[in-house]
């Protein structure tokens, strides 16, 4: 969400902050993609390139079984390749246990997910009551993911993305789309919708509602709230919290920090 999206917690391979330690008059504000679930209509400034990754720790409870996800590393690299067109990148290091009764199984699995290769284009400015609109689309690359991670077939998905500005301290932004994945020809639609507010210049809020809706299954339905907080122009940092609304998700916890390294 425009000017109110702000990211996390771990630095990408040991680079030092005071690389990116700029004058915050030189470097246009960040708008990022993390931490919520909806993403922004803004593309990454031509030629630079922008960093968001965090971890996270989930748990799915269903019946007696339950099943923890931690995730190392959530990295997605976003570069500017052209005005208001950028190219994504994406690849997550994850580990899960499940447990059966409260006892926890011996069986873990780590790796890589699949390698996410994308794309997002602004359509749009924002005019009056028209929002700002981009569209943004991912494949799923399974050749790219660990043995224990890899589906069969290629996912693919694609989303619209819509802002409104409210006040000079709040706005809204909500996604709608649909994905293919997990070795199934099904579709799911997607939905977000997520509110921000920025208590001061440099530290905001956030709270949103997602889900999806499969062809053939039930619906899944979340929420999640969270903090940001922008260090410099070029690097913010996040926390949040969230929950399920339907059966299954128990949990999530996240932080994260992003960085833009100006062309």
């Amino acid at each position: 969400m425009k000017n109110l999206k702000h990211n996390i917690g771990i630095l990408f391979f040991g680079m030092s902050l005071g690389i990116f330690a700029q004058e915050t008059k030189e470097v246009p504000e960040m708008i990022t993609d993390r931490p919520d679930a909806t993403e922004s209509p803004n593309t990454v400034p031509v030629h630079s390139f922008q960093i968001e990754t965090g971890a996270f720790y989930e748990s799915f409870k269903e019946n007696n079984n339950e099943t923890e996800t931690i995730g190392y590393n959530t990295t997605l690299v976003r570069y500017g390749l052209l005005e208001k067109f950028e190219l994504r990148i994406g690849w997550n290091f994850e580990e899960g246990r499940t447990s059966v009764n409260n006892i926890r199984s011996g069986d873990v699995t780590s790796g890589f997910s699949p390698l996410l290769l994308g794309a997002k284009v602004e359509v749009t400015e924002e005019k009056g009551l028209l929002p700002e609109i981009a569209l943004l689309g991912h494949l799923m690359l399974p050749f790219m993911a660990s043995t224990d991670y890899r589906p069969e077939t290629t996912g693919v998905d694609f989303r619209f993305s819509f802002a409104h500005t409210l006040n000079e301290k709040s706005s809204i932004g909500y996604n709608l789309g649909a994905q293919w994945g997990d070795d199934s020809s099904e579709a799911a639609y997607v939905y977000t919708f997520v509110y921000g507010y920025a208590i001061l210049e440099k530290l905001g809020v956030y709270a949103e509602v997602y889900g999806d809706l499969p062809e053939d299954n039930k619906a899944n339905h979340y929420w999640d709230a969270g903090i940001t907080y922008s260090i410099q122009n070029n690097i913010q940092l996040d926390a949040t919290i969230g929950k399920s609304f339907t059966e299954g998700q128990d949990i999530l916890i996240s932080t994260g920090v992003s960085i833009r390294i100006p062309n």
